[in-house]
């Protein structure tokens, strides 16, 4: 069995590592743009504050490791043309400039995906950088020590994640962004509010509710960002304004989302035989509303790179579809959100209501303890769960691993409150507090 996989970044590895364990006796080839494989982006801003000081840190896995295994690696290669029905490809080597054709019987395409780059006057300047992948992640340092004003584009994870690192190494920093709160796909207003004060505090700018529509520079570099409502000056701009599947190649030829997402089931299988995909170039199925969405991220990514070579030649192993679980750390606040949240919910129409419940973490005999807030959402209809969302500076983010897992199972509400959860004076109370917002729905019934 002769397989090729396309791109090796979280799916690719993952279905690399696997499909070399599984079948001892294929040929694997990997096809990769860059030089390294594995980069773990979600890691650049800990590297820009200084946490990470090594960015060989930020791979878990290199060329050389998969060579070891019996993987072919063909770093610096660009597929150039994929041909699905006579299951061929063209390639091109990227250090000789020479292109090549090769053939494969099961094919997994893990292209990822790449920044959002709006069409806007005076996108080309000088010192306006991306953030996703290695390079990127040394360009923004370097270019960072020269510099004390900074704006950056889009405040989902990744824009606030870098914010924070610039200001922690002394940076003027603005945040701009369209919507009118940050992590508005992730939180409603209420964790919001919280997290903006936070940022406020320790001085970053926002600006809420303003769109870029123009940069401009001198000497070919940007000096000022112009948007519908402010003009900032700056000396560097970062743009994560969000990511888009990288699947030109396979246009045409492969089911796929409005976006260019690549279609798949639940064993990773696209719409042609012997052609798989997994992780960022991919659709995934989301549970909370049982439709296809765009959702990239690392976790799916290594999730579907290893369930695909599973099934390759068998259907051994299912995806579970995701409830797009993720968190994030502003300065002394834990946050964690899965699911949809209510604001989301009713913008699409779904009849739904929500328990926020307010508590102390552990009980008020012990000598410490901190304030927390979460949310349940829910179908108002049977209180079938939906989605939660919890803060607290006490790091309790993994409760909301236990809400993806109620969620993936359709429980209620009315469950939620008897579930069986440990107590110990030092990790909480007798009633745990999902408990709590389950036993507050039951009281408003």
């Amino acid at each position: 069995m002769k397989i090729v996989i396309i791109g090796c970044t979280h799916a690719g590895t993952a279905a690399a590592i696997n499909s070399a364990k599984l079948y001892k006796d294929a040929e694997i080839t990997i096809y990769e743009r860059n030089d390294n494989v594995s980069f773990l982006s979600c890691g650049i801003a800990l590297h820009v504050e200084g946490v990470v000081k090594d960015p060989k840190g930020l791979f878990y896995s290199s060329p050389e490791e998969l060579e070891n295994i019996g993987v072919t690696t063909k770093m610096k290669h660009s597929v150039e043309k994929v041909d699905i029905k006579n299951k061929k490809l063209i390639v091109k080597d990227l250090k000789t400039g020479k292109e090549f054709e090769d053939n494969y019987d099961k094919l997994i395409i893990t292209t990822g995906s790449w920044p959002i780059i709006p069409n806007i006057e005076g996108i080309n300047l000088e010192n306006i950088l991306l953030s996703k992948n290695y390079y990127h992640a040394q360009n923004i340092i370097n270019k960072m020590r020269n510099v004390k004003k900074i704006v950056v584009v889009g405040a989902g994870y990744i824009g606030i994640e870098l914010v924070e690192a610039f200001r922690k190494n002394g940076k003027d920093v603005v945040l701009i962004d369209v919507e009118d709160r940050i992590l508005s796909k992730y939180l409603d207003k209420e964790f919001t509010d919280i997290a903006e004060k936070s940022l406020k505090e320790h001085g970053i700018k926002l600006a809420l509710g303003e769109k870029v529509i123009k940069f401009e520079g001198e000497d070919n570099k940007v000096k000022k960002v112009i948007t519908t409502k402010n003009e900032y000056e700056t000396d560097l701009v970062i743009l994560s304004i969000g990511f888009k599947p990288s699947t030109e190649l396979f246009s045409n030829q492969l089911k796929m989302l409005e976006n260019g997402a690549i279609i798949v089931n639940e064993y990773m299988e696209t719409s042609e035989t012997d052609v798989f995909a997994a992780g960022d170039c991919c659709a995934v199925y989301y549970n909370p509303t049982k439709e296809y969405r765009y959702i990239p991220l690392a976790t799916n990514a290594i999730r579907m790179g290893t369930i695909a070579a599973h099934n390759l030649k068998e259907k051994r192993l299912k995806h579970l579809g995701t409830q797009g679980t993720s968190g994030i750390k502003i300065y002394e606040n834990n946050i964690a959100s899965t699911g949809l949240t209510e604001f989301a919910a009713k913008i699409q129409g779904i009849n739904v209501d929500s328990i926020t419940i307010t508590e102390n973490n552990r009980p008020e005999f012990m000598p410490s303890y901190e304030n927390l807030k979460l949310k349940v959402v829910f179908e108002k209809d049977d209180g079938k769960i939906l989605g939660a969302q919890i803060i607290s500076k006490a790091n309790l983010t993994q409760a909301i691993n236990t809400m993806s897992v109620i969620i993936q199972n359709n429980m209620k509400m009315n469950e939620l409150a008897f579930i069986d959860f440990f107590f110990q004076p030092h990790y909480g109370k007798p009633w745990n507090f999902l408990n709590v917002a389950g036993l507050e729905y039951i009281n408003k019934m």
